[in-house]
């Protein structure tokens, strides 16, 4: 049940922040990602290493985007901190999309040729559908989907290793194990 609750509260998250966007509500980014965010910490184990999770990975992300942004081969219509860097509500989707990588992408740890054919694959997919729905432009299709498909091959597998390292959910978790020395000592 955990798996597709957080599977469907990333997907209405991702829609309400590309379609927010698109209809000029960037706002809708950020409060969808504090319900998910929210929950996702709420039913975690230990909160601490997922929290940390969502910062890493808004951290990537708002670089990444930045880069995309910087190098003018995708603009976004509304949410912009600047005209050079990523909109606030994709830092907000990079961070709902932080929760699933414990939960319902745990599936793809310990395999990452795998995350970088899925990465390299799924994440452009997920700009086109983004470029569908009006949140992004491609101001240079074939250099943004190049970068993106080259990007996310890389971070994939980058992704899965921090939330290896971040896990509050397993009992195999770094924070689990932690507590465990913490008991015996």
């Amino acid at each position: 049940m955990n798996l597709f609750v957080n599977f469907l509260l990333y997907q209405l998250g991702w829609l309400a922040a590309v379609i927010g966007a698109a209809q000029q509500l960037p706002w809708l980014g950020p409060v969808a990602m504090l319900i998910v965010v929210a929950w996702h910490l709420y039913r975690s184990r230990y909160p601490q290493p997922e929290l940390m999770l969502v910062v890493v990975c808004a951290c990537i992300g708002a670089v990444f985007d930045s880069v995309l942004v910087a190098f003018n081969w995708v603009s976004y219509p509304s949410g912009l901190f600047s005209d050079s860097m990523a909109p606030y509500w994709i830092i907000s989707m990079w961070m709902m999309f932080a929760t699933t990588l414990n939960v319902s992408m745990r599936w793809l740890k310990g395999r990452p040729l795998l995350a970088v054919v899925l990465g390299a694959i799924a994440g452009p997919l997920a700009y086109l559908a983004g470029q569908k729905l009006g949140g992004i432009i491609f101001v240079d299709s074939q250099a943004a989907l190049l970068s993106l498909a080259v990007g996310w091959g890389v971070m994939m597998p980058v992704l899965m290793s921090l939330a290896e390292r971040f896990n509050g959910f397993g009992e195999d978790s770094p924070a689990r194990r932690r507590d465990v020395a913490m008991e015996v000592g």
